[in-house]
């Protein structure tokens, strides 16, 4: 039975709001960034209220808190979903694989942004902090495992892995390439995939 089985129908109506209210503001944070951002724009692209914004989210920090946390609990649901992938370095790429194209559909990279006042605020998210760090525990294993299997180059420390495959979901190319290239997302997804994994490798894929 889900989660709404269990609802009232008030309940229900809440909830769905509220998710509508969080893909709206993933859609106005992915377009206008963090400070840009505002209340109205959310409330606008809901068409709500701004009161009736405020009975599910506080405040601007409480809903990108919320947004960034439904973004990873996400990324988390997905990887254990991906136990069928025998090898470490192929569920890395599978999970790349459904950031970049999460993000091309309009989501969220998993590093949201590099303004120190955003990181701050998340920082003080214990939520959000406790399932980046549940998330982070898991790629950082994937990544060791892959090392020693010797699928990636384990002369190189896995914190530097790691956070260069993190820094893919937020690579500015993508955007280039979806806005100004005549690739497809498809496209896109499978060379900067190869990109990430080979590099300029003459044998590109074709």
């Amino acid at each position: 039975m889900s989660i709404f089985g269990k609802l009232s129908f008030k309940d229900q109506a809440f909830k769905l709001r509220e998710n509508a209210i969080l893909d709206a503001a993933t859609s106005v944070l992915g377009s206008k960034g963090y400070d840009l951002m505002t209340m109205d724009d959310v409330a606008g692209a809901v068409g709500i209220s701004k009161p009736s914004l405020y009975k599910h989210f506080k405040s601007k920090e409480e809903l990108i808190g919320e947004t960034m946390i439904r973004l990873i609990d996400g990324a988390i649901d997905q990887l254990a979903q991906l136990e069928h992938i025998a090898g470490a370095r192929d569920k890395l790429e599978a999970m790349l694989e459904w950031a970049l194209r999460v993000r091309l559909e309009g989501g969220l990279p998993f590093l949201p942004s590099t303004s120190a006042p955003v990181r701050d605020m998340l920082m003080r998210n214990v939520k959000y902090v406790m399932r980046v760090l549940k998330l982070n525990g898991q790629l950082e294993k994937l990544v060791k495992e892959a090392q020693k299997a010797g699928e990636l180059d384990a002369a190189l420390p896995s914190d530097v892995v790691l956070y260069s495959y993190y820094a893919r979901t937020c690579d500015p190319a993508v955007d280039y390439l979806q806005k100004f290239s005549k690739m497809g997302n498809e496209d896109i997804i499978k060379y900067m995939l190869h990109v990430a994994f080979k590099g300029f490798e003459q044998d590109a894929p074709r």
